[in-house]
């Protein structure tokens, strides 16, 4: 990884802040918002995290040697983990979370579903000292969502933690102390120190690491002008705003960790590296080391005999059956390919409800759901997000755990850290797990890399699908996830080329294209046309895109927050997830939308933040989505953001044409050939070496 946290525009741009939840419990039988049952469907999970971390009889080892301020660090660490008490106060140690009852599945209302929003007092607060900071009033909402019922006494008792916000620098913080304190907001003060600190954390966290290296933090904060780096990291750990981690590095011979450095043959002791990181992701990470490890050493739960597995197996072809047997004797599967392959798991599915099985399956969104569902012959097809907040899939039972013998997760690179540890902490004991999803598109737009760690771990079974993506469109998509930009014949115009010279033309002939090209030769709808193109800025970004696709296909005033009826949208109810859908209206209660086949009210409040226009998305926008045609934009100022899985990604998302408005003339075959994925940071594969032996199957 490089020294800094590259930002990823995507991720970034992405990202939204989470819904607050609600302040009081509903009444009994009151309706409840698929965004507030979320959020308390997961503090139920991180109660049962906790005192599964609890339980825990020891850390994990890891040797080496260090010296200086990162052994003051790492002797804290150990102390804490060891049981005792570090001999400075280092970090706040937190009394295990009481059990409580698990709460009835709470099921998405038939029409709509709204959004939990803070209390107008609240935002009326915030907005108060922003204005006195020359912040602008617009974060409001934002900020009070982040801050809590205190927002306003937190922003006058440390300015910097405007920081929290999404989309915030440091220079514009630092602007906003000096407003509020005056003279004595100075770049040597503590809490400007800390609050760069975590926002380099999250920041990274947006371009996919779990942990930063403390060299790569050290020269981070340097560069964001703190005048002691290695000082205010100990002053963050001391507040416990981080943590600190040694992993040890693999052994010669060994694969290393995910951005581990070389081993050093001087070093009589094996390596090791230290890393800073959020407690969120940590925990996370942990939390999901400990629930695959329980799939994996756990025997499956004795549900359908082996004749009946195998008689399921002997009903199913090729590469489906292998998925079958595998998933028959272990509680973890592993399962990789295409669009063509997902018949495969809706097999194991089909035979799994023939066993009398309890077996749901989820998807990143509900487009992919409904694909998904068409595919089987009975019900059990949800969203990862509504299986956890409870709005979808089979409820829980009374210890708190999903109500399956069985869950097999579409779409799985997308899984970021936090939500993984979600799904496999939900499952109960005896479940099978399976993950299946195809390993060369775009990974999660939030932090960790899970599908890619457990492929290269290889702790489970792995079941590769042979079964491929038909006609040209699958010719070209399996050629790039080689490396191999090919021509292919295209004798139905699945694929066509339109060169472009400058980023007006390419404006002009996308525009061109979904309006008039693509109905009238392909037969396929505007409607049904979806534009992808490199980032949300610059003269062919999706905002660029958007403003003139809108004035062609649905021109309107706007009347709500720049919104009509029957405009294209994207909705992004929480960091990583994206809903592409439209506007049916706007009242008093907010903005209207349907999404897939789901009926989602925006509060007013929330719509500035949390939906955009969609005619044009972004490559992570637009994964584990499909249309009937797709149009990729590559501008020529799209160079640096182009990489084989990006490509793969873009071109991946069309059913039956694909034209691609191709301004960046050599860069595309060599994006493919040459420019993999950017190299994540993580800890998972160290977590989780020592506590499962290595898969036979």
């Amino acid at each position: 990884m490089s020294t800094e946290p590259s930002e990823n525009p995507e991720a970034t741009e992405d990202a939204e802040p989470g819904t607050p939840g609600a302040d009081e419990a509903s009444d009994e039988g009151a309706q409840v918002s698929e965004a507030e049952a979320e959020l308390r469907a997961q503090q139920l999970e991180r109660e049962r995290i906790e005192r599964r971390k609890a339980e825990k009889q020891g850390p994990i080892e890891a040797g080496g040697k260090l010296s200086g301020r990162a052994a003051d660090l790492l002797a804290a660490v150990r102390a804490v983990e060891s049981g005792g008490r570090p001999a400075a106060a280092v970090f706040e140690e937190a009394p295990a979370a009481p059990r409580r009852p698990a709460p009835e599945p709470v099921r998405r209302a038939p029409e709509v579903s709204g959004e939990a929003v803070p209390a107008p007092g609240v935002v009326a607060g915030v907005r108060e000292v922003l204005a006195q900071g020359g912040a602008p009033e617009g974060l409001a909402v934002q900020a009070a969502g982040v801050l809590g019922k205190e927002g306003a006494a937190v922003l006058r008792a440390d300015p910097w933690q405007l920081l929290r916000v999404a989309g915030v620098r440091p220079g514009q913080a630092d602007g906003f102390a000096r407003a509020l304190l005056g003279a004595g907001a100075g770049p040597d003060d503590e809490r400007r120190g800390r609050a760069v600190t975590v926002w380099l954390l999250e920041q990274a966290a947006l371009a996919g690491h779990t942990a930063l290296e403390m060299s790569a933090l050290l020269e981070a904060l340097e560069r964001q002008g703190v005048p002691d780096p290695e000082g205010t990291v100990q002053n963050a750990l001391s507040e416990g705003d981080v943590l600190v981690f040694q992993d040890a590095v693999a052994e010669a011979g060994a694969p290393a960790p995910q951005g581990a450095p070389a081993p050093q043959e001087e070093d009589a002791e094996r390596p090791v590296r230290v890393l800073v990181g959020l407690e969120r992701y940590a925990l996370a990470e942990e939390s999901l080391a400990d629930g695959l490890a329980r799939l994996i050493v756990s025997a499956p739960g004795r549900d359908g005999s082996d004749e009946d597995w195998e008689r399921a197996a002997a009903a199913a072809q090729g590469s489906a059956a292998e998925l079958v047997r595998a998933v028959a004797g272990h509680g973890l599967v592993l399962h990789t390919g295409g669009e063509a392959s997902l018949a495969e798991p809706a097999a194991l599915l089909d035979a799994a409800h023939g066993m009398g099985l309890r077996a749901w399956a989820a998807t990143h969104g509900p487009i992919g759901r409904a694909r998904f569902a068409a595919l089987v012959e009975g019900p059990g097809v949800a969203t990862v997000a509504g299986l956890l907040s409870g709005a979808e899939g089979p409820g829980r039972d009374a210890d708190g755990a999903l109500d399956v013998d069985l869950l097999v997760v579409l779409d799985a690179p997308q899984l970021d850290v936090e939500t993984a540890a979600l799904v496999t902490e939900s499952l109960p004991d005896g479940a099978r797990l399976v993950l299946a999803g195809d390993p060369g598109v775009l990974w999660s737009v939030g932090a960790g890399r899970v599908f890619a760690d457990l492929l290269a771990a290889r702790l489970c079974p792995q079941v590769a699908s042979r079964r491929p993506d038909p006609g040209p469109l699958g010719e070209l998509v399996s050629g790039i996830g080689v490396g191999e930009l090919n021509q292919v014949e295209a004798p139905g115009k699945e694929v066509v080329i339109v060169p472009v010279r400058d980023a007006g033309e390419a404006v002009h002939r996308t525009v061109q294209l979904v309006a008039d090209s693509v109905p009238r030769a392909i037969g396929v709808p505007a409607e049904e046309t979806q534009v992808i193109t490199p980032g949300h800025g610059g003269a062919v970004g999706t905002r660029a895109l958007n403003a003139a696709l809108k004035e062609r296909l649905n021109p309107g005033p706007g009347r709500f927050g720049g919104f009509d009826p029957g405009d294209r949208v994207a909705h992004s109810p929480a960091p990583g997830r994206t809903l592409p859908g439209r506007v049916v209206k706007a009242d008093g209660e907010g903005l209207h939308l349907l999404c897939g086949d789901e009926r989602i009210v925006v509060p007013r409040e929330r719509v500035e933040q949390t939906v955009r226009h969609g005619w044009a998305l972004t490559a992570h926008q637009a994964v584990g989505c499909r249309w009937p045609a797709v149009v990729v934009v590559l501008p020529g100022d799209a160079v640096p953001a182009l990489s084989r899985p990006w490509v793969y990604t873009a071109f991946g998302r069309a059913d039956r044409h694909l034209s691609v408005v191709h301004g960046v003339e050599q860069a595309l075959p060599r994006a493919v050939a040459e420019v993999a994925a950017k190299p994540r940071t993580t800890r998972l594969p160290v977590l989780l070496a020592p506590q499962v032996p290595a898969a036979s199957g």
